[in-house]
């Protein structure tokens, strides 16, 4: 009987590294080897199954339609390889070995300073590795296998995955001292569309404030162009216009030291819920939903 040969998890990480970087340089940076070893590496597998998966220019790197499909079949293998390991941890201690948790920008700089002191106290053995990403590549790179969960603010369509509810963070007015009627909460009707400021496309914090107050002329008349909550502030600060917060930014301080007043939004679905999910059928459910409880606790605590 003649010998089988299968392509290597390796060859398979070459070939996914080339075609998230589209250059042979930085695929090789991500996967921790030279260049022409990534080089060879993927010549090697397109020798064992016979057929050309990247065309090579000096310029551009195209892959083939079938190079394509054989690059979506690997990051299933890869996940799936992943996985063994998940296995074997979940047999084990809870909240042990390497976790990779995205966590989006509106959220990580205001509830990871309360989270990680009390997972390194309470699970020392957990190695939790932290990506920061928008929503949209926080999802993507769930499903591609990059990330093992991501700590989320709902609504957003993150595809088919499993979800740990751990609270409501209501959402916030803020506008420079002065600027409107300091009522225990603002309308959106009281809102000045031509002074609002918003994160810029990729933030779902906009969307759920903007379908909170249910004013279509706010998304047409608001100026998008925040990069961060921390800019927002300081725009406002400057007399600049009014935004959006969401509470855990103001408990968080994030207008300490500033001439800024912030009140709760008067809206239905004034609000956006954060959560934790995962991949469907994930081997380390336990112990995401574990982690999910021990992070809607730090924030009641």
């Amino acid at each position: 009987m003649a010998a089988t040969y299968l392509p290597t998890l390796k060859q398979l990480q070459y070939l996914v590294a080339l075609h998230d970087s589209g250059h042979f340089g930085r695929a090789a940076e991500a996967t921790f080897v030279t260049q022409s070893t990534l080089s060879a590496g993927i010549r090697e597998l397109e020798t064992l199954i016979g057929v050309v998966l990247v065309e090579r220019t000096r310029r551009v790197v195209r892959f083939t339609p079938l190079g394509e499909r054989i690059v979506a079949k690997a990051r299933r293998v890869l996940r799936e390889a992943d996985e063994l390991g998940d296995l074997a941890r979940a047999a084990g201690r809870p909240l042990s070995g390497e976790m990779r948790m995205s966590v989006i920008p509106t959220i990580a700089p205001f509830l990871l300073p309360r989270i990680l002191p009390r997972l390194r106290k309470d699970y020392p053995d957990l190695k939790l590795f932290l990506r920061e990403e928008t929503s949209g590549q926080a999802c993507e790179g769930l499903h591609h296998g990059r990330t093992d969960c991501v700590l989320l603010a709902l609504p957003f369509a993150c595809g088919e995955v499993e979800t740990a509810s751990l609270f409501d963070d209501r959402l916030f007015v803020a506008f420079p001292d002065g600027e409107m009627d300091p009522t225990p909460s603002i309308r959106p009707a009281d809102i000045d569309e031509t002074r609002l400021l918003m994160l810029e496309d990729g933030h779902c914090l906009k969307d759920h404030a903007l379908a909170a107050c249910n004013r279509p002329e706010l998304r047409a008349e608001a100026t998008m162009l925040g990069t961060s909550l921390h800019t927002m502030v300081q725009m406002v600060d400057n007399g600049l216009g009014l935004t959006m917060l969401p509470e855990m930014a103001i408990d968080a301080g994030i207008l300490d030291h500033t001439h800024i007043t912030a009140r709760p939004l008067d809206a239905l679905n004034a609000s956006r819920h954060i959560a934790l999910v995962w991949r469907k059928a994930s081997p380390r459910e336990r112990d995401f939903r574990l982690l999910a409880e021990v992070l809607a606790a730090t924030r009641r605590g």
